[in-house]
């Protein structure tokens, strides 16, 4: 990438592409954030913004066109599915059919370079788990598609992102709001305890300096599967307990969680997925490490305050 070139985000204003939009303008580049919905507030509001979907072909060519690169966040997930929709019919037609033709039409516009914002759970979950769910396909898919546009002219990389933490003015994390009111006993009276399992967690900032990298010096048609430190849930609940000034350890029990239901953890309840991102890949992409717990406890602050 060139020092100040002009950079479209789409998904801008959800955490990950937030975090990735600031970064960039913070690195002195021309930042436009795109998505079907405004930010709420904060340093993204100082960014041009433009309202629109890609599945509705909201974004013309010839404003496709004035974009050096792309950054997309804005993958469909259940968040997005319509209710009583058929969800293998509805993340098909979302994600492996909309997301690859808007590449391709971003590219065909004339934009250079294009990172995707993918999903660890397509590298590291078991090949029959997603065949089993309709949007861990779908993003499979996707992410495979994107990759296979690339060429001379046109060079797209992915990243395959973990559990992100951290927190934007402006922009409010669901799953982060659900764990601080079930830590602060709003889901009931219960004691409090924590499925058994884990994962990998990743600060906003360092995928941010990942997005950057992958931009400037990502391999084309790559696919990277980043992240930082690897902890049992109870471990990242036991953080945010601790943050919140209520320092405690939590028992484990196999059963769903109120914070945390069954069906946003496709690699199953009680697994636990560790992996070492490839020293490699992270030198070249320029992304810090072991700094997902202090992202953690700066996000409670925000969260305490916004369901008190």
């Amino acid at each position: 990438m060139g020092h100040r070139d002009r950079v479209l985000v789409v998904g801008g204003a959800g955490l990950v592409g937030a975090g990735a939009a600031l970064h960039l303008a913070s690195l002195g580049h021309s930042v436009t954030i795109a998505g079907r919905t405004p930010p709420g507030g904060g340093p993204l509001l100082a960014l041009p913004f433009a309202r629109g979907s890609f599945l509705t072909d909201d974004f013309s060519d010839a404003f496709l066109g004035t974009f050096d690169a792309l950054v997309f966040a804005a993958g469909n997930d259940v968040r997005q599915l319509p209710e009583g929709a058929d969800d293998g019919e509805y993340f098909h037609r979302a994600n492996s059919v909309g997301v690859p033709a808007f590449f391709a039409q971003a590219r065909d516009a004339g934009i250079g370079r294009a990172v995707y914002v993918g999903s660890y759970y397509t590298a590291v979950v078991p090949r029959y788990r997603i065949e089993q769910s309709g949007y861990l396909r779908s993003r499979k898919a996707s992410d495979e598609g994107v990759r296979a546009l690339s060429r001379d002219g046109f060079s797209v990389c992915s990243l395959e992102a973990p559990f992100m933490m951290g927190h934007v003015e402006g922009v409010r994390a669901i799953s982060v709001e659900w764990s601080i009111r079930y830590l602060l006993g709003q889901f009931g009276n219960e004691p409090l305890w924590m499925i058994p399992g884990g994962g990998n967690f990743m600060s906003i900032l360092s995928f941010a300096e990942a997005v950057a990298g992958a931009l400037s010096d990502g391999e084309p048609g790559k696919a990277y599967l980043v992240g930082d430190e690897n902890w049992t849930f109870a471990h990242y609940y036991e953080i945010l307990l601790d943050a919140l000034g209520m320092p405690q350890p939590l028992p484990v029990r196999d059963a769903e969680h109120p914070s945390m239901p069954d069906a946003t953890l496709y690699s199953g309840r009680g697994v636990t997925v560790a992996y070492e991102p490839d020293p490699a890949s992270v030198a070249r992409l320029g992304y810090r490490r072991h700094d997902a717990e202090r992202a953690v406890r700066e996000m409670v602050p925000y969260y305490r305050q916004l369901v008190a």
